[in-house]
């Protein structure tokens, strides 16, 4: 019967996650249509290379793949962490009771409601060589160009649009806290840096790591808004994935792949990593080591009441 009833997601699972993920890495054995490098003739058909593609991507011809790691990883590492900081403020305001509190959620969660599409495009006008951005800080910045400071522009569109995301998960933890917990921490003298460290924190952090863990996943994605903001083939700021749509759009489908499935194994270790490390219960073992470390520790911490 859970078999049965298990079967509709899994047969979906196959079709949109395995099926194409399968293809990517047969496609990603083969050459692009032209030269046959065996026999020097024109060839209508993509040639079996095998990992050739794969040791392109990693050998001295790698260096645009390189470039695109780090990219992607220094986006990934800046723009969580910031919006870690910033969303979890966030939900702390959105938290507390007081006049207009409806009004303040709404204002907050707005970034995040507006397509990506729009967001690059509306931070692109501000970013402008005379928009706002350059009108306030009073310099003539090209920020739409090659550079540090396209970077800068990418992390601040970034941060602004999906830091309500971490700050409404963080807010959905927050209101299962129990207010006794509070009154008693502030009855013992506890002050509110000290209840937001050993309270706050500790019983949010189930939903932050969760929020964390899908912002990761998300930003080591990221496509559309350096794509939009700062254009295609930008070395300051492409990413795998603009990499792999360059390579596709060019019809190179065999590195285009390969390109594809380098960013897919390395997602997968960083989910891995981020779960193992930070023990973050996605999987739902209940039977795993951790919960049989919990059951001891509950049992030497028992106390025995005399009758």
């Amino acid at each position: 019967m859970a078999a049965l009833l298990v079967s509709p997601t899994l047969l979906v699972l196959t079709v949109v996650v395995l099926y194409p993920t399968i293809m990517a890495l047969r496609e990603s054995l083969y050459g692009t249509k032209g030269l046959d490098p065996k026999t020097g003739f024109i060839s209508d058909t993509e040639p079996f290379v095998g990992l050739q593609n794969y040791t392109d991507i990693f050998g001295e011809a790698g260096e645009r793949f390189w470039n695109a790691f780090w990219n992607t990883t220094f986006f990934t590492v800046v723009t969580v962490g910031l919006e870690t900081v910033i969303g979890v403020a966030m939900a702390l305001i959105m938290h507390k009771a007081f006049s207009g509190r409806a009004l303040i959620r709404a204002s907050i969660l707005i970034p995040w409601a507006v397509p990506t599409a729009i967001s690059g495009l509306l931070w692109r006008w501000i970013f402008n060589s005379d928009g706002i951005a350059n009108a306030l800080i009073g310099h003539q910045i090209l920020w739409t160009t090659e550079g540090f400071h396209a970077k800068v522009a990418v992390i601040i569109a970034e941060v602004w649009k999906t830091a309500p995301f971490i700050g409404l998960l963080v807010l959905a933890g927050l209101q299962v806290i129990p207010r006794e917990v509070y009154e008693a921490a502030r009855m013992d003298g506890a002050s509110p840096l000290r209840q937001f460290w050993h309270i706050t924190l500790p019983l949010v952090k189930p939903a932050l790591l969760v929020a964390v863990l899908f912002r990761c996943l998300d930003a080591l994605r990221m496509f559309d808004l350096p794509y939009l903001l700062v254009g295609a083939q930008k070395s300051s700021v492409e990413t795998l994935s603009m990499l792999a749509q360059n390579e596709a759009s060019n019809v190179r489908f065999g590195p285009a792949a390969a390109y594809a499935v380098a960013l897919f194994v390395y997602v997968l270790l960083i989910a891995l990593g981020f779960v193992r490390l930070l023990g973050a219960d996605v999987v739902g073992d209940a039977g795993g080591p951790g919960r049989k470390k919990r059951r001891w520790a509950s049992k030497r911490n028992r106390v025995e009441v005399p009758a």
